[in-house]
């Protein structure tokens, strides 16, 4: 008997010593007014649940589906909230192997608000970025550390944005990272893990896309050997309502926020090699083109932002500026968005490790925006010279920084106010554009 007892007292200590921790997370993915994502990384595979709860009626608790974290997908997962209602606060609690996990931050999500045809628009808040590097001694580069400044994620959190918008470069893959799906999926891990960047994750919604270091090497395009890997990567780390819009492959995507609506564009997945001298240049490729101009001539936003992870409107041909890489593809853009006489579109970009906001002056059309954003966590440069073309006058940043864009106003009469913000949180520099005056 006493045998039996110490068996069963020895089985109890080893579930509790290997019971499932989180190693990240929880994350809020995507959120509309009925439905939202709750991404989570386990320290091992285990079937993990999300209950969740209106605050306001915490007797009505409910259940997703049971989900089981896989190794080969380095226990990452994405846990879906339904049947919301819309513009209400929800309470949830994420349990692994039916144990509830402490929370330790705030775990709560809004849906969007059911506005149309009843009221204006709410006003909201986003934060934007890029570049986001995170130091792994065995791995980086000798000499001095080329991420830092980790606690820019606290500040971002402190403003307590509606969602944070990832605009590419938001891990770097190194030489030993690129070249194997598990080491992708180590890279990410280890960025996910950053201590400073968890209240973050759990404050606000998240939505992304890509540029090179987070798709393969640098400057890599669609002979990338494991785009389709990549793909898979980024899907399991993100938490976007959809990928692959386009229908064509990538990680192309849209979501709406209120009244604003967001294209997100994938820059390498159909991007053909820098500088080749035959064949078509091209970033976008003519099916993405393609979906992109349909889904601007369809929309009804009074903003329509497009998130590209490197610069669209700078006639610079430096780097992987789109008027360096595939000048022919931009001009097309550019022109199709005249014809279409589409409004209200605005560029947002990261990539270039400063920040800047171009401005496009066009005859007989409204202007075109470009904001850049970056870096978050990277080390920064100077901008090329000759880059002074399109640049709004003051607007160039160089040290590491984080954007807050402001959306307020009665429909159909917006307002955007763009807001830059030193790693303290401390705004830097700021200007407006007014929906009316992108007609």
């Amino acid at each position: 008997m006493k045998h039996c007892f110490l068996a069963v007292l020895i089985c109890g200590l080893s579930y509790f010593s290997y019971a499932a921790e989180l190693t990240s997370g929880p994350m809020l993915g995507y959120a509309s007014a009925r439905e939202a994502a709750i991404w989570l990384q386990s320290d091992r595979p285990v079937s993990a649940t999300l209950s969740y709860w209106p605050l306001s009626q915490p007797d009505l608790k409910r259940h997703s589906p049971n989900l089981v974290t896989k190794a080969e997908h380095a226990n990452a997962i994405t846990l879906i909230a339904t049947d919301l209602a819309p513009g209400t606060d929800y309470g949830y609690e994420i349990l692994l192997d039916d144990q509830p996990q402490t929370a330790r931050h705030n775990q709560i999500f809004t849906t969007q608000t059911l506005w149309r045809w009843r009221d204006d628009p709410p006003a909201f808040r986003f934060a934007l970025g890029s570049c986001a590097y995170i130091n792994d001694h065995p791995y980086d580069r000798p000499g001095n550390p080329y991420g830092g400044d980790y606690k820019i994620f606290e500040s971002i959190a402190d403003q307590q944005p509606d969602f944070m918008l990832w605009l590419g470069d938001n891990v770097y893959y190194r030489e030993t990272d690129w070249d194997a799906r598990s080491s992708m999926y180590g890279r990410y891990s280890h960025t996910r893990r950053l201590p400073e960047l968890q209240r973050l994750l759990s404050v606000a919604h998240h939505y992304a896309i890509w540029d090179d270091h987070d798709y393969g090497p640098d400057n890599s395009d669609r002979s990338f050997f494991l785009r389709e890997q990549a793909v898979a990567v980024f899907n399991d780390f993100w938490a976007n309502p959809v990928t692959n819009a386009s229908g064509a492959g990538g990680i192309t995507s849209y979501f709406e926020w209120h009244d604003v609506g967001f294209f997100m564009l994938d820059n390498r997945y159909f991007r053909q090699a820098n500088y080749r001298v035959s064949g078509q240049r091209t970033v976008l490729g003519n099916q993405q083109i393609d979906w992109l101009v349909n889904a601007l001539k369809n929309s009804s936003a009074s903003f329509k932002f497009i998130a590209i992870g490197g610069q669209f409107i700078s006639s610079a041909e430096v780097f992987e500026n789109y008027a360096h890489v595939a000048p022919g593809e931009r001009r097309l853009l550019l022109d199709l968005i005249a014809a279409e006489h589409i409004p209200g579109v605005i560029f947002l970009s990261g990539d270039r490790h400063h920040s800047s906001l171009h401005k496009m002056t066009r005859p007989n059309l409204y202007p075109l925006h470009d904001w850049t954003v970056s870096p978050l966590t990277a080390s920064t440069y100077e901008p090329a010279i000759g880059e002074g073309q399109y640049r709004v006058p003051d607007s160039v940043y160089t040290k590491r920084n984080f954007g807050i864009a402001e959306v307020s106003g009665p429909f159909n009469d917006r307002k955007l106010k763009l807001n830059l913000h030193d790693v303290d949180g401390k705004q830097v520099w700021s200007t407006e554009i007014k929906q009316v005056d992108l007609q």
